[in-house]
């Protein structure tokens, strides 16, 4: 039997992808970016199918990666996370840079950028794995410590969106969780799980513009998922 929650211990970075150019740009959060090789730099990236960057990259063939810090706001996780760039411009209002590319890179709660040139996509099944030369890497934060998936979900109490490669249905983890008597609630709009079993201030009493460290939605979005 599989315990999924073992999956939540693999080392991931955050990070956001960016594609497209000044007209068009967007951007999606992503824990999986890695280096491939040293000389030549070479990085990878995966990307869903459906996700609207991931079209872009296959157009402009090149894309940026920030990595995002361990403060990162609640805003920039929940609209790269778990807002789609079809139906909003996320780059609207951001601090973000043109590269050498022309690819945007958002620098907003970042600690550093790479810029990379696609040289090689793989069929993945669901995904695309998007294999770049890195041609420009600048470090902007020195002080602050890069966010790892495991913050991310341990501390920041953060999902994975549906479309990541590392999404796992709930399903899957009520099967090897232990819950209590207590209420568990679901956020209607990322599926962030605020279980009173775990949290030291029951929802019901959490003050009312309290808001979903995941996505940013309101507590009236949160729906009671067990009696």
């Amino acid at each position: 039997m599989i315990d999924y929650h073992t999956l939540f211990t693999i080392t991931y970075g955050m990070y956001i992808i960016g594609a497209g150019d000044r007209d068009h740009g967007n951007g999606f959060i992503s824990n999986t970016v890695f280096q491939l090789t040293s000389e030549p730099p070479r990085f990878a990236a995966s990307c869903n199918k459906d996700n609207y960057t991931g079209s872009l990259i296959e157009k402009h063939q090149h894309f940026s990666v920030s990595v995002l810090h361990q403060k990162a706001q609640t805003d920039i996780l929940g609209t790269f996370g778990f807002k789609s760039g079809r139906d909003l411009n996320k780059l609207e209002g951001r601090n973000v840079k043109y590269g050498i590319s022309g690819s945007p890179i958002i620098l907003d709660d970042s600690i550093a950028y790479l810029e990379c040139q696609v040289v090689e996509k793989i069929d993945m099944g669901t995904h695309w794995l998007f294999i770049g030369d890195l041609i420009d890497a600048q470090l902007l934060n020195s002080t602050e410590e890069a966010m790892s998936y495991a913050y991310y979900h341990q501390i920041k109490k953060g999902k994975a969106p549906k479309n990541a490669p590392t999404f796992i249905a709930k399903e899957k983890l009520v099967q090897t969780k232990e819950t209590g008597d207590k209420a568990i609630y679901e956020c209607s709009v990322c599926g962030d799980i605020y279980d009173n079993n775990q949290e030291d201030i029951l929802f019901e009493d959490l003050p009312e513009d309290w808001t979903c460290p995941v996505c940013g939605a309101e507590k009236e979005n949160f729906i009671k998922i067990n009696n």
